[in-house]
Protein backbone atom coordinates (compact mmCIF):
# COMPACT_ATOMS: atom_id res chain seq x y z
CA UNK A 1 0.00 0.00 0.00
CA UNK A 2 1.15 3.54 -0.76
CA UNK A 3 -0.46 6.76 0.47
CA UNK A 4 0.12 10.50 0.20
CA UNK A 5 -0.51 13.07 2.91
CA UNK A 6 -1.05 16.74 1.99
CA UNK A 7 1.20 16.26 -1.03
CA UNK A 8 2.09 19.45 -2.90
CA UNK A 9 4.45 19.75 -5.87
CA UNK A 10 5.33 23.05 -7.46
CA UNK A 11 8.08 24.40 -9.70
CA UNK A 12 8.50 28.08 -9.00
CA UNK A 13 5.07 29.69 -9.29
CA UNK A 14 3.61 26.71 -11.17
CA UNK A 15 1.65 24.37 -8.87
CA UNK A 16 1.06 20.92 -10.37
CA UNK A 17 -1.02 19.56 -7.48
CA UNK A 18 -1.77 20.71 -3.97
CA UNK A 19 -2.68 18.97 -0.69
CA UNK A 20 -3.26 15.59 -2.34
CA UNK A 21 -4.44 12.86 0.03
CA UNK A 22 -4.86 9.53 -1.70
CA UNK A 23 -4.44 5.81 -0.97
CA UNK A 24 -3.42 3.07 -3.43
CA UNK A 25 -4.14 -0.46 -2.16
CA UNK A 26 -2.96 -3.97 -3.19
CA UNK A 27 -4.93 -5.94 -5.74
CA UNK A 28 -5.85 -2.85 -7.74
CA UNK A 29 -4.53 -1.21 -10.88
CA UNK A 30 -4.84 2.60 -10.97
CA UNK A 31 -4.83 4.46 -14.27
CA UNK A 32 -3.36 7.93 -13.75
CA UNK A 33 -4.85 10.35 -16.30
CA UNK A 34 -4.73 14.08 -16.97
CA UNK A 35 -4.02 16.61 -19.69
CA UNK A 36 -0.49 17.05 -21.06
CA UNK A 37 1.50 18.96 -18.46
CA UNK A 38 -0.86 18.08 -15.59
CA UNK A 39 1.95 16.27 -13.76
CA UNK A 40 1.33 12.55 -14.33
CA UNK A 41 4.98 11.55 -14.79
CA UNK A 42 6.04 13.93 -12.02
CA UNK A 43 3.58 12.31 -9.62
CA UNK A 44 5.04 8.87 -10.37
CA UNK A 45 8.56 10.22 -9.75
CA UNK A 46 7.43 11.64 -6.40
CA UNK A 47 5.94 8.27 -5.42
CA UNK A 48 9.16 6.53 -6.46
CA UNK A 49 11.27 8.94 -4.40
CA UNK A 50 13.07 10.40 -7.41
CA UNK A 51 11.61 13.88 -6.77
CA UNK A 52 11.07 15.46 -3.37
CA UNK A 53 7.62 17.00 -2.90
CA UNK A 54 7.39 20.68 -2.11
CA UNK A 55 5.19 19.84 0.88
CA UNK A 56 3.62 16.72 2.33
CA UNK A 57 4.73 13.10 2.46
CA UNK A 58 4.57 9.75 0.71
CA UNK A 59 4.07 6.73 3.00
CA UNK A 60 4.91 3.17 2.00
CA UNK A 61 4.29 0.14 4.16
CA UNK A 62 7.46 -1.06 5.86
CA UNK A 63 9.29 -3.73 3.93
CA UNK A 64 7.47 -3.14 0.65
CA UNK A 65 9.43 -2.80 -2.57
CA UNK A 66 8.73 -0.31 -5.39
CA UNK A 67 9.63 -1.08 -9.01
CA UNK A 68 9.67 1.61 -11.69
CA UNK A 69 9.71 1.38 -15.48
CA UNK A 70 12.87 3.26 -16.45
CA UNK A 71 12.63 5.84 -19.23
CA UNK A 72 16.34 6.26 -20.05
CA UNK A 73 16.98 3.62 -22.72
CA UNK A 74 20.76 4.13 -22.55
CA UNK A 75 21.18 3.88 -18.78
CA UNK A 76 22.21 0.21 -18.81
CA UNK A 77 24.13 0.02 -22.10
CA UNK A 78 27.26 -1.37 -20.41
CA UNK A 79 25.43 -4.27 -18.72
CA UNK A 80 24.28 -7.65 -20.06
CA UNK A 81 20.56 -8.05 -20.69
CA UNK A 82 19.97 -10.68 -17.96
CA UNK A 83 21.83 -8.62 -15.39
CA UNK A 84 19.82 -5.51 -16.35
CA UNK A 85 16.59 -7.35 -15.62
CA UNK A 86 17.79 -8.60 -12.22
CA UNK A 87 18.74 -5.01 -11.31
CA UNK A 88 15.01 -4.43 -11.00
CA UNK A 89 15.25 -6.07 -7.56
CA UNK A 90 17.84 -3.78 -5.96
CA UNK A 91 18.41 -5.77 -2.78
CA UNK A 92 18.77 -9.06 -4.60
CA UNK A 93 21.18 -7.55 -7.10
CA UNK A 94 23.25 -5.93 -4.34
CA UNK A 95 23.49 -9.21 -2.40
CA UNK A 96 24.47 -11.06 -5.57
CA UNK A 97 27.25 -8.59 -6.45
CA UNK A 98 28.60 -8.49 -2.87
CA UNK A 99 28.66 -12.29 -2.73
CA UNK A 100 30.41 -12.59 -6.09
CA UNK A 101 32.98 -9.93 -5.10
CA UNK A 102 33.89 -11.81 -1.91
CA UNK A 103 34.26 -15.13 -3.74
CA UNK A 104 36.55 -13.41 -6.24
CA UNK A 105 38.96 -12.16 -3.54
CA UNK A 106 42.40 -13.76 -3.89
CA UNK A 107 42.96 -13.48 -0.09
CA UNK A 108 39.59 -14.90 0.99
CA UNK A 109 39.65 -15.31 4.83
CA UNK A 110 37.45 -16.57 7.67
CA UNK A 111 35.78 -13.19 8.12
CA UNK A 112 34.90 -13.16 4.41
CA UNK A 113 33.54 -16.67 4.83
CA UNK A 114 31.18 -15.54 7.58
CA UNK A 115 29.98 -12.60 5.44
CA UNK A 116 29.41 -14.90 2.48
CA UNK A 117 27.41 -17.31 4.64
CA UNK A 118 25.08 -14.48 5.70
CA UNK A 119 24.81 -13.27 2.11
CA UNK A 120 24.07 -16.77 0.85
CA UNK A 121 21.24 -17.11 3.39
CA UNK A 122 19.73 -13.78 2.32
CA UNK A 123 20.29 -14.67 -1.35
CA UNK A 124 18.28 -17.86 -0.92
CA UNK A 125 15.50 -16.00 0.95
CA UNK A 126 15.19 -13.65 -2.02
CA UNK A 127 14.94 -16.57 -4.50
CA UNK A 128 18.33 -15.62 -5.87
CA UNK A 129 19.01 -19.10 -7.24
CA UNK A 130 15.96 -18.69 -9.51
CA UNK A 131 16.83 -15.15 -10.60
CA UNK A 132 18.44 -16.03 -13.94
CA UNK A 133 15.65 -18.40 -14.98
CA UNK A 134 12.90 -15.96 -13.90
CA UNK A 135 14.60 -13.13 -15.79
CA UNK A 136 15.02 -15.31 -18.89
CA UNK A 137 11.36 -16.36 -18.73
CA UNK A 138 10.21 -12.73 -18.59
CA UNK A 139 12.46 -11.79 -21.49
CA UNK A 140 11.16 -14.65 -23.62
CA UNK A 141 7.54 -13.73 -22.84
CA UNK A 142 8.33 -10.18 -23.99
CA UNK A 143 9.79 -11.36 -27.29
CA UNK A 144 13.51 -11.07 -26.50
CA UNK A 145 15.22 -14.03 -28.20
CA UNK A 146 17.36 -16.35 -26.04
CA UNK A 147 20.41 -15.46 -28.15
CA UNK A 148 20.24 -11.88 -26.82
CA UNK A 149 19.95 -12.65 -23.10
CA UNK A 150 23.69 -12.33 -22.46
CA UNK A 151 24.34 -9.57 -25.00
CA UNK A 152 25.15 -6.05 -23.84
CA UNK A 153 22.18 -3.66 -23.77
CA UNK A 154 24.10 -1.39 -26.18
CA UNK A 155 23.76 -4.10 -28.86
CA UNK A 156 19.95 -4.08 -28.75
CA UNK A 157 17.53 -2.06 -30.85
CA UNK A 158 15.38 0.65 -29.33
CA UNK A 159 12.25 -1.52 -29.17
CA UNK A 160 14.24 -4.41 -27.62
CA UNK A 161 15.60 -2.09 -24.92
CA UNK A 162 12.05 -0.98 -24.09
CA UNK A 163 11.01 -4.60 -23.53
CA UNK A 164 14.07 -5.37 -21.39
CA UNK A 165 13.35 -2.37 -19.17
CA UNK A 166 9.76 -3.54 -18.86
CA UNK A 167 11.02 -6.98 -17.78
CA UNK A 168 13.24 -5.20 -15.24
CA UNK A 169 10.22 -3.44 -13.71
CA UNK A 170 8.16 -6.64 -13.57
CA UNK A 171 10.97 -8.81 -12.18
CA UNK A 172 10.73 -10.28 -8.70
CA UNK A 173 7.06 -9.57 -7.93
CA UNK A 174 7.36 -6.00 -6.59
CA UNK A 175 4.83 -4.80 -4.01
CA UNK A 176 4.22 -1.53 -5.85
CA UNK A 177 4.64 -1.21 -9.62
CA UNK A 178 4.89 2.23 -11.29
CA UNK A 179 4.57 2.19 -15.09
CA UNK A 180 4.88 5.30 -17.27
CA UNK A 181 3.63 4.60 -20.83
CA UNK A 182 4.48 0.86 -20.73
CA UNK A 183 2.89 0.11 -24.13
CA UNK A 184 5.10 2.48 -26.14
CA UNK A 185 6.96 0.63 -28.92
CA UNK A 186 5.34 -2.71 -28.00
CA UNK A 187 3.67 -4.98 -30.54
CA UNK A 188 -0.03 -5.70 -30.13
CA UNK A 189 0.85 -9.26 -29.08
CA UNK A 190 3.21 -8.00 -26.39
CA UNK A 191 0.61 -5.51 -25.15
CA UNK A 192 -1.89 -8.38 -24.85
CA UNK A 193 0.65 -10.35 -22.80
CA UNK A 194 1.28 -7.35 -20.52
CA UNK A 195 -2.47 -6.88 -20.02
CA UNK A 196 -2.80 -10.50 -18.91
CA UNK A 197 0.20 -10.13 -16.57
CA UNK A 198 -1.25 -7.05 -14.88
CA UNK A 199 -4.75 -8.52 -14.62
CA UNK A 200 -3.26 -11.44 -12.65
CA UNK A 201 -0.86 -9.26 -10.64
CA UNK A 202 -1.89 -9.29 -6.97
CA UNK A 203 -0.07 -6.18 -5.75
CA UNK A 204 -0.45 -2.43 -6.40
CA UNK A 205 -0.08 -1.00 -9.91
CA UNK A 206 -0.16 2.68 -10.90
CA UNK A 207 0.07 3.24 -14.65
CA UNK A 208 0.17 6.22 -17.00
CA UNK A 209 -0.87 5.39 -20.57
CA UNK A 210 -2.41 7.02 -23.63
CA UNK A 211 -3.75 3.63 -24.77
CA UNK A 212 -7.49 3.68 -24.00
CA UNK A 213 -8.01 -0.03 -24.66
CA UNK A 214 -5.11 -0.90 -22.37
CA UNK A 215 -6.53 1.27 -19.55
CA UNK A 216 -9.93 -0.34 -20.04
CA UNK A 217 -8.51 -3.85 -19.88
CA UNK A 218 -6.26 -3.51 -16.82
CA UNK A 219 -7.54 -0.70 -14.59
CA UNK A 220 -9.80 -1.16 -11.57
CA UNK A 221 -9.64 2.57 -10.72
CA UNK A 222 -8.92 5.88 -12.43
CA UNK A 223 -6.93 8.64 -10.68
CA UNK A 224 -7.70 11.90 -12.47
CA UNK A 225 -5.34 14.89 -12.19
CA UNK A 226 -7.30 18.08 -12.76
CA UNK A 227 -7.40 21.47 -11.06
CA UNK A 228 -4.24 20.71 -9.06
CA UNK A 229 -5.94 17.80 -7.35
CA UNK A 230 -6.15 14.03 -7.85
CA UNK A 231 -9.62 12.50 -7.65
CA UNK A 232 -10.04 8.73 -7.40
CA UNK A 233 -12.84 6.89 -9.26
CA UNK A 234 -13.80 3.21 -9.26
CA UNK A 235 -13.90 1.57 -12.70
CA UNK A 236 -11.87 1.63 -15.92
CA UNK A 237 -11.26 4.52 -18.33
CA UNK A 238 -14.45 4.10 -20.38
CA UNK A 239 -16.56 4.01 -17.22
CA UNK A 240 -14.86 7.18 -15.96
CA UNK A 241 -15.28 8.93 -19.32
CA UNK A 242 -18.98 8.06 -19.63
CA UNK A 243 -19.72 8.89 -16.00
CA UNK A 244 -17.88 12.21 -16.31
CA UNK A 245 -19.91 13.22 -19.36
CA UNK A 246 -23.16 12.16 -17.66
CA UNK A 247 -22.40 14.18 -14.51
CA UNK A 248 -21.54 17.21 -16.62
CA UNK A 249 -24.80 16.86 -18.56
CA UNK A 250 -26.81 16.49 -15.34
CA UNK A 251 -25.20 19.63 -13.90
CA UNK A 252 -26.00 21.57 -17.05
CA UNK A 253 -29.64 20.39 -17.00
CA UNK A 254 -29.98 21.28 -13.32
CA UNK A 255 -28.58 24.73 -13.99
CA UNK A 256 -31.00 25.19 -16.88
CA UNK A 257 -33.94 24.38 -14.58
CA UNK A 258 -32.57 26.77 -11.97
CA UNK A 259 -32.20 29.52 -14.55
CA UNK A 260 -35.81 29.00 -15.66
CA UNK A 261 -37.03 29.19 -12.06
CA UNK A 262 -35.03 32.38 -11.45
CA UNK A 263 -36.53 33.97 -14.57
CA UNK A 264 -40.04 32.98 -13.44
CA UNK A 265 -39.54 34.50 -9.96
CA UNK A 266 -38.02 37.69 -11.35
CA UNK A 267 -40.97 38.12 -13.70
CA UNK A 268 -43.43 37.67 -10.84
CA UNK A 269 -41.58 40.15 -8.62
CA UNK A 270 -41.40 42.71 -11.41
CA UNK A 271 -45.10 42.34 -12.17
CA UNK A 272 -46.57 42.35 -8.68
CA UNK A 273 -44.15 44.11 -6.34
CA UNK A 274 -46.07 47.37 -6.76
CA UNK A 275 -49.42 45.68 -6.21
CA UNK A 276 -50.44 45.89 -2.55
CA UNK A 277 -52.54 42.73 -2.70
CA UNK A 278 -49.62 40.76 -4.17
CA UNK A 279 -46.83 42.37 -2.15
CA UNK A 280 -46.63 39.52 0.34
CA UNK A 281 -46.32 36.94 -2.42
CA UNK A 282 -43.74 39.08 -4.21
CA UNK A 283 -41.68 39.34 -1.03
CA UNK A 284 -41.93 35.56 -0.59
CA UNK A 285 -40.69 35.02 -4.14
CA UNK A 286 -37.84 37.47 -3.61
CA UNK A 287 -36.75 35.54 -0.51
CA UNK A 288 -36.87 32.32 -2.55
CA UNK A 289 -34.88 33.97 -5.32
CA UNK A 290 -32.15 34.96 -2.88
CA UNK A 291 -31.73 31.31 -1.90
CA UNK A 292 -31.39 30.10 -5.48
CA UNK A 293 -27.93 29.98 -7.02
CA UNK A 294 -26.50 28.33 -10.07
CA UNK A 295 -24.32 25.37 -9.24
CA UNK A 296 -20.88 26.23 -10.48
CA UNK A 297 -19.82 23.99 -13.30
CA UNK A 298 -16.08 23.97 -13.45
CA UNK A 299 -15.06 23.17 -17.00
CA UNK A 300 -12.33 20.56 -17.27
CA UNK A 301 -8.83 21.84 -17.83
CA UNK A 302 -8.61 19.38 -20.71
CA UNK A 303 -8.74 20.75 -24.20
CA UNK A 304 -9.74 18.82 -27.31
CA UNK A 305 -8.14 19.91 -30.59
CA UNK A 306 -10.70 20.43 -33.36
CA UNK A 307 -9.42 18.08 -36.04
CA UNK A 308 -11.31 17.79 -39.32
CA UNK A 309 -9.80 16.60 -42.59
CA UNK A 310 -11.36 17.70 -45.88
CA UNK A 311 -10.30 17.38 -49.51
CA UNK A 312 -10.77 19.66 -52.50
CA UNK A 313 -10.07 17.35 -55.41
CA UNK A 314 -12.76 14.69 -55.87
CA UNK A 315 -11.00 11.32 -55.78
CA UNK A 316 -11.42 8.66 -58.43
CA UNK A 317 -12.08 4.99 -57.70
CA UNK A 318 -8.49 3.78 -58.12
CA UNK A 319 -6.20 5.40 -55.54
CA UNK A 320 -2.88 3.54 -55.79
CA UNK A 321 -1.52 0.31 -57.28
CA UNK A 322 1.57 -1.32 -55.77
CA UNK A 323 3.20 -3.99 -57.94
CA UNK A 324 5.96 -6.40 -56.83
CA UNK A 325 7.62 -3.92 -54.51
CA UNK A 326 11.02 -4.78 -53.02
CA UNK A 327 13.08 -2.77 -50.54
CA UNK A 328 16.10 -3.46 -48.34
CA UNK A 329 17.49 -1.20 -45.61
CA UNK A 330 21.03 -1.78 -44.30
CA UNK A 331 21.14 -5.11 -46.16
CA UNK A 332 17.92 -6.27 -44.43
CA UNK A 333 15.13 -7.22 -46.84
CA UNK A 334 12.04 -5.55 -45.37
CA UNK A 335 9.59 -5.73 -48.27
CA UNK A 336 9.54 -8.59 -50.77
CA UNK A 337 7.33 -8.78 -53.88
CA UNK A 338 4.59 -6.77 -52.16
CA UNK A 339 1.52 -5.97 -54.27
CA UNK A 340 -1.66 -4.12 -53.33
CA UNK A 341 -4.59 -2.28 -54.94
CA UNK A 342 -6.20 0.51 -52.94
CA UNK A 343 -9.57 2.01 -53.88
CA UNK A 344 -11.30 5.20 -52.78
CA UNK A 345 -12.70 5.27 -49.25
CA UNK A 346 -10.64 2.42 -47.87
CA UNK A 347 -9.10 2.90 -44.45
CA UNK A 348 -6.28 0.39 -44.22
CA UNK A 349 -4.38 -0.46 -41.04
CA UNK A 350 -0.89 -1.86 -41.73
CA UNK A 351 0.61 -3.96 -38.96
CA UNK A 352 3.94 -5.75 -38.69
CA UNK A 353 6.26 -7.23 -36.04
CA UNK A 354 8.97 -5.09 -37.66
CA UNK A 355 7.83 -1.43 -37.41
CA UNK A 356 10.58 -0.36 -39.83
CA UNK A 357 8.79 -2.34 -42.54
CA UNK A 358 5.69 -0.12 -42.38
CA UNK A 359 7.75 3.06 -42.00
CA UNK A 360 9.75 2.18 -45.12
CA UNK A 361 6.59 1.33 -47.10
CA UNK A 362 4.98 4.66 -46.13
CA UNK A 363 8.16 6.57 -47.04
CA UNK A 364 7.98 5.01 -50.52
CA UNK A 365 4.28 5.84 -50.83
CA UNK A 366 5.03 9.43 -49.78
CA UNK A 367 7.78 9.67 -52.40
CA UNK A 368 10.57 10.18 -49.84
CA UNK A 369 12.32 6.86 -50.56
CA UNK A 370 12.72 4.96 -53.84
CA UNK A 371 12.00 1.20 -54.02
CA UNK A 372 14.77 -1.19 -55.04
CA UNK A 373 12.39 -2.64 -57.63
CA UNK A 374 8.70 -2.73 -58.41
CA UNK A 375 6.22 0.08 -59.10
CA UNK A 376 3.91 2.45 -57.23
CA UNK A 377 1.26 4.02 -59.49
CA UNK A 378 -0.94 6.73 -57.98
CA UNK A 379 -4.34 7.53 -59.48
CA UNK A 380 -4.48 10.77 -61.49
CA UNK A 381 -6.88 12.34 -58.98
CA UNK A 382 -5.04 11.19 -55.84
CA UNK A 383 -3.50 13.87 -53.61
CA UNK A 384 -1.39 12.83 -50.59
CA UNK A 385 -0.59 14.10 -47.11
CA UNK A 386 1.98 12.26 -45.02
CA UNK A 387 2.49 12.06 -41.27
CA UNK A 388 5.98 10.60 -40.58
CA UNK A 389 7.03 8.79 -37.44
CA UNK A 390 10.25 10.82 -37.34
CA UNK A 391 9.29 14.46 -37.91
CA UNK A 392 12.69 16.00 -37.06
CA UNK A 393 13.40 17.47 -40.50
CA UNK A 394 10.06 19.30 -40.57
CA UNK A 395 11.00 21.40 -37.54
CA UNK A 396 14.73 21.99 -38.11
CA UNK A 397 14.30 25.67 -38.90
CA UNK A 398 13.87 29.14 -37.37
CA UNK A 399 10.27 29.70 -38.49
CA UNK A 400 7.46 30.66 -36.13
CA UNK A 401 4.30 28.54 -36.34
CA UNK A 402 2.47 30.90 -38.71
CA UNK A 403 5.44 30.94 -41.09
CA UNK A 404 5.85 27.18 -40.67
CA UNK A 405 2.23 26.40 -41.58
CA UNK A 406 2.30 28.86 -44.49
CA UNK A 407 4.79 26.53 -46.25
CA UNK A 408 2.03 23.98 -46.81
CA UNK A 409 -0.99 26.22 -47.44
CA UNK A 410 -2.31 27.73 -50.69
CA UNK A 411 -4.10 30.36 -48.60
CA UNK A 412 -1.48 32.67 -47.05
CA UNK A 413 -3.68 35.05 -45.08
CA UNK A 414 -2.51 35.23 -41.45
CA UNK A 415 -6.03 34.99 -40.00
CA UNK A 416 -6.61 31.80 -42.02
CA UNK A 417 -3.41 30.21 -40.70
CA UNK A 418 -4.11 31.39 -37.14
CA UNK A 419 -7.51 29.72 -37.37
CA UNK A 420 -5.98 26.30 -38.08
CA UNK A 421 -3.34 26.75 -35.40
CA UNK A 422 -6.06 27.76 -32.93
CA UNK A 423 -7.93 24.53 -33.70
CA UNK A 424 -4.72 22.72 -32.71
CA UNK A 425 -4.67 24.65 -29.39
CA UNK A 426 -2.08 27.24 -30.46
CA UNK A 427 -3.93 30.42 -29.65
CA UNK A 428 -2.76 34.00 -29.21
CA UNK A 429 0.98 34.33 -28.73
CA UNK A 430 1.44 30.55 -29.00
CA UNK A 431 1.07 30.84 -32.78
CA UNK A 432 4.29 32.89 -32.84
CA UNK A 433 6.38 30.23 -31.09
CA UNK A 434 9.43 28.98 -32.94
CA UNK A 435 8.73 25.57 -34.43
CA UNK A 436 12.08 24.15 -33.27
CA UNK A 437 11.25 24.58 -29.55
CA UNK A 438 7.97 22.64 -29.62
CA UNK A 439 7.35 19.56 -27.48
CA UNK A 440 6.68 16.18 -29.05
CA UNK A 441 2.90 16.55 -28.66
CA UNK A 442 2.95 20.11 -30.05
CA UNK A 443 4.86 18.97 -33.15
CA UNK A 444 2.27 16.26 -33.77
CA UNK A 445 -0.56 18.81 -33.57
CA UNK A 446 1.30 21.08 -36.00
CA UNK A 447 1.52 18.20 -38.47
CA UNK A 448 -2.24 17.69 -38.15
CA UNK A 449 -2.70 21.39 -39.00
CA UNK A 450 -0.40 20.89 -42.01
CA UNK A 451 -2.47 17.94 -43.23
CA UNK A 452 -5.72 19.88 -42.77
CA UNK A 453 -4.58 22.87 -44.87
CA UNK A 454 -3.25 20.56 -47.59
CA UNK A 455 -6.82 19.22 -48.08
CA UNK A 456 -5.68 15.91 -49.60
CA UNK A 457 -7.91 12.95 -50.45
CA UNK A 458 -5.32 10.38 -49.25
CA UNK A 459 -3.88 10.53 -45.72
CA UNK A 460 -0.85 8.46 -44.66
CA UNK A 461 -0.15 8.18 -40.91
CA UNK A 462 2.88 6.47 -39.34
CA UNK A 463 2.12 6.05 -35.61
CA UNK A 464 0.15 9.30 -35.21
CA UNK A 465 -0.89 8.66 -31.58
CA UNK A 466 2.67 8.76 -30.20
CA UNK A 467 3.24 11.78 -27.90
CA UNK A 468 -0.49 12.56 -27.73
CA UNK A 469 -2.71 12.81 -24.66
CA UNK A 470 -6.00 10.93 -24.48
CA UNK A 471 -8.00 13.98 -25.54
CA UNK A 472 -5.97 14.50 -28.73
CA UNK A 473 -6.12 10.78 -29.57
CA UNK A 474 -9.90 10.86 -29.20
CA UNK A 475 -10.14 13.93 -31.45
CA UNK A 476 -7.95 12.31 -34.15
CA UNK A 477 -9.84 9.03 -33.83
CA UNK A 478 -13.19 10.75 -34.43
CA UNK A 479 -11.79 12.86 -37.30
CA UNK A 480 -10.61 9.78 -39.21
CA UNK A 481 -13.92 7.99 -38.64
CA UNK A 482 -15.70 10.99 -40.21
CA UNK A 483 -13.21 11.44 -43.07
CA UNK A 484 -14.58 10.23 -46.43
CA UNK A 485 -11.25 9.96 -48.25
CA UNK A 486 -8.65 7.17 -48.13
CA UNK A 487 -6.52 6.51 -45.05
CA UNK A 488 -3.36 4.38 -44.84
CA UNK A 489 -2.05 4.11 -41.31
CA UNK A 490 -0.26 2.12 -38.64
CA UNK A 491 -0.70 2.29 -34.88
CA UNK A 492 -0.23 0.25 -31.71
CA UNK A 493 -3.54 1.55 -30.33
CA UNK A 494 -6.10 -1.28 -30.56
CA UNK A 495 -9.15 0.97 -30.23
CA UNK A 496 -7.79 3.37 -32.83
CA UNK A 497 -7.26 0.55 -35.35
CA UNK A 498 -10.57 -1.14 -34.60
CA UNK A 499 -12.72 1.98 -34.97
CA UNK A 500 -11.00 3.46 -38.04
CA UNK A 501 -9.86 0.58 -40.27
CA UNK A 502 -12.09 -1.36 -42.66
CA UNK A 503 -9.17 -3.38 -44.06
CA UNK A 504 -6.14 -4.98 -42.40
CA UNK A 505 -2.77 -5.66 -44.04
CA UNK A 506 -0.31 -7.61 -41.89
CA UNK A 507 3.22 -7.83 -43.28
CA UNK A 508 5.42 -10.55 -41.78
CA UNK A 509 9.02 -11.45 -42.64
CA UNK A 510 7.62 -14.34 -44.71
CA UNK A 511 4.63 -12.87 -46.51
CA UNK A 512 1.52 -10.81 -45.89
CA UNK A 513 -2.18 -11.18 -45.13
CA UNK A 514 -4.88 -9.06 -46.77
CA UNK A 515 -8.12 -8.96 -44.76
CA UNK A 516 -11.22 -6.98 -45.78
CA UNK A 517 -12.69 -6.59 -42.30
CA UNK A 518 -12.49 -4.78 -38.96
CA UNK A 519 -9.54 -5.48 -36.72
CA UNK A 520 -11.49 -7.39 -34.05
CA UNK A 521 -12.95 -9.61 -36.81
CA UNK A 522 -9.46 -10.20 -38.17
CA UNK A 523 -8.15 -11.34 -34.79
CA UNK A 524 -11.18 -13.58 -34.21
CA UNK A 525 -11.19 -15.21 -37.66
CA UNK A 526 -9.70 -18.74 -37.40
CA UNK A 527 -8.57 -18.76 -41.05
CA UNK A 528 -6.58 -15.56 -40.70
CA UNK A 529 -5.06 -16.73 -37.42
CA UNK A 530 -4.10 -20.06 -38.95
CA UNK A 531 -2.35 -18.20 -41.75
CA UNK A 532 -0.56 -15.96 -39.21
CA UNK A 533 0.76 -18.99 -37.34
CA UNK A 534 1.99 -20.51 -40.60
CA UNK A 535 3.83 -17.34 -41.59
CA UNK A 536 5.43 -16.82 -38.21
CA UNK A 537 6.48 -20.50 -37.99
CA UNK A 538 8.57 -19.90 -41.07
CA UNK A 539 10.72 -17.39 -39.15
CA UNK A 540 11.01 -15.81 -35.74
CA UNK A 541 8.71 -13.00 -34.62
CA UNK A 542 10.95 -9.95 -34.42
Amino acid sequence: MITTQNLTVSFGSQVLFKNVNIKFTPGNCYGLIGANGAGKSTFLKVLAGDIEPTEGEVHIQKGQRIAVLKQNHFEFDEYPVIETVIMGHKELYQVMKEKDALYAKPDFNDEDGMKVADLETRFAELDGWQADSMAASLLSELGIDDSLHYSLMSELSGSEKVRVLLAQALFGNPDILLLDEPTNHLSLETIAWLEEFLINFQNTVIVVSHDRQFLDNVCTHIADIDYKNIQLYTGNYSFWSQANMLIQKQKEEQNKKTEEKIAELKAFIARFSANASKAKQATSRKNMLDKLSLEEIIPSSRQYPRIRFNYVKIPGKDVVTIDKLNKSVDNNLLIKNFSLDVVQGEKIAFISPVPMTITTLFQMLAGEVEPDSGKIDWGVTATRSYFPKDNTKYFDNDLNLIQWLAQFSKEQHISYLRGYLGRMLFSGEDSEKLSKVLSGGEKVRCLFAKMMVEESNVLIFDEPTNHLDLESITALNNALIDYTGTVLFTSQDYQFINTVANRIIEITPNGWINAQCKYEEYLANPNYQKRRKELYKMGSLV
